[in-house]
């Protein structure tokens, strides 16, 4: 990290030009559009192509692909993603020329502190869905909140949302120490497992930055625990903070009764300290959910909005982009896609498609980085082989270099009757071939798989 004398807020004044290097990412964007929004001069590159580069294009933000020193232009000041490195000839180039270069969580951080109210929601799985149920809850109490979530939201149409409330609520990721510029007044811990390898030395020492965020909450504020998550108890363990639990399997504040299944989704009665709070039914599959749910439950209680909000609210969030998002028929086969990327998460999602009334599901997976295929390995194939047909495209880089020799043919040599997919083109073909009436066709990964479902719709039409 590189550190500057003056705090990133002393640059957010309007007239004042920024560079954001990785502009298209899932924070990055929201974040231009809400800088470009305070008045600033607004500018930034990015690797490739994109969606959210061609839409921060229309609102007349230039953008470069590919990264280079001449692209920093006559900027005052540069963020970055946190996969850009120091060596990235942006960064190195304003270090060279004198110009600040700040972490996008700093510059989200600074945003947070206007905020009477920061609702910062953390944890290996779950976040960006639980930061959507918490903007539906926070919207049907008329609370008027600034957002910052890692996947377009529908309510939304996008992945972030300038209120005039008092409360912001922000997904809030640990990679490279993110959370750690945040100024949470109430922040939720979902989960805490092994990720993000490439940074984190262990399991442990993602414990202890999970320990760090907590205590950035004030003694005023509320840290929102998963009780039945062994992990984050051990990381809170001496925390002097106020914490208040939620869970299904282990008593806790937040916890819930009579959970039962209405048209296949979850429905139950969230209570808190055993007295009734709201009766939900969930727009969204799976026990993951209802657990998400429960967090999101007990925030909104500690910020003092009724059970029936959100039970609105719950009911009406059928779940952000990418997160088990339908997009379409082929030959008779709904066809999904999910960002999921850690085998906990592929473990969840399975188990959630398991119980819907498909003949078979068929999984086509993009490992996420080599080096959380490599270190997840053999977790990842156990996952994988409760498919009916597993397919796997080639690994996505990400920030990564294949230096380990690691490829998807590694995975699906260890997993009875997978296909290996080169190319998403390739997969796009295994796909058609495979698809039959009744069937769950799944795109699954954090990279650019949903391609291949994209292109499999595409050639239906």
């Amino acid at each position: 990290m590189i550190h500057q004398e003056l705090p990133i807020s002393s640059y957010f004044k309007p007239g004042r030009r920024v560079h954001l290097v990785g502009i298209g990412g899932v924070s990055m964007s929201p974040l231009a559009e809400v800088l470009q929004g305070m008045g600033l001069k607004v500018q930034g590159s990015d690797m490739n192509e994109s969606a959210s580069v061609t839409h921060l294009r229309t609102l007349g933000i230039p953008i470069a692909i590919g990264h280079s020193a001449e692209n920093l232009g006559d900027c005052d000041f540069v963020v970055r993603t946190a996969a850009a490195r120091d060596s990235n000839p942006e960064i190195s180039g304003a270090v060279a020329r004198g110009i600040p270069v700040y972490e996008r969580a700093q510059a989200w951080g600074a945003i947070m502190q206007r905020y009477e109210n920061a609702l910062c929601v953390s944890g290996t799985h779950g976040k960006t869905t639980t930061t959507g149920m918490c903007t539906h809850i926070l919207m049907e109490a008329e609370k008027d909140p600034t957002v910052m979530i890692g996947g377009t939201l529908p309510i939304l149409n996008a992945a972030y949302r300038v209120g005039t409330g008092d409360t912001i609520v922000a997904e809030s990721c640990e990679y490279c120490n993110s959370f750690l510029h945040f100024f949470p007044t109430l922040a939720v811990i979902l989960n805490v497992e092994a990720d993000h390898l490439d940074f984190f030395k262990d399991l442990q020492d993602i414990q202890h930055s999970f320990r760090e965020f907590a205590l950035l909450v004030p003694e005023n504020g509320w840290i929102v625990a998963n009780a039945d998550n062994a992990h984050t108890l051990e990381a809170l363990s001496g925390v002097e903070r106020r914490i208040f639990t939620f869970g299904l399997e282990h008593d806790a504040d937040c916890t819930l009764r009579d959970l039962r299944s209405v048209d296949g989704h979850p429905a139950f009665t969230v209570q808190i300290h055993g007295e009734d709070y709201a009766d939900v039914v969930l727009g969204v599959y799976g026990r993951h959910n209802v657990s998400n749910a429960l967090a999101a439950a007990a925030s909104a209680y500690l910020l003092g909005i009724p059970g029936t909000a959100v039970a609105r609210g719950l009911a009406g969030f059928t779940g952000a982009g990418r997160r088990f998002e339908k997009k379409g028929s082929f030959q008779g086969a709904d066809l999904y896609d999910d960002y999921a990327h850690h085998p906990d998460e592929l473990h969840a999602l399975l188990t959630t498609a398991r119980t819907l009334p498909y003949k078979r599901v068929i999984v086509a997976f993009q490992p996420h980085t080599y080096s959380r295929t490599q270190k997840l390995f053999d977790e990842f194939v156990r996952e994988l082989k409760e498919a009916d047909v597993a397919g796997g495209a080639e690994i996505y880089a990400a920030r990564e270099q294949n230096t380990i020799g690691i490829s998807s043919k590694d995975l699906c040599e260890q997993i009875p009757g997978s296909i290996y997919c080169s190319t998403l083109s390739k997969v796009t073909a295994a796909l058609a071939e495979l698809a039959q009436p009744g069937d769950l066709l799944l795109t699954v990964g954090a990279g650019d798989i949903y391609r291949a479902g994209e292109a499999l719709l595409a050639a239906k039409d």
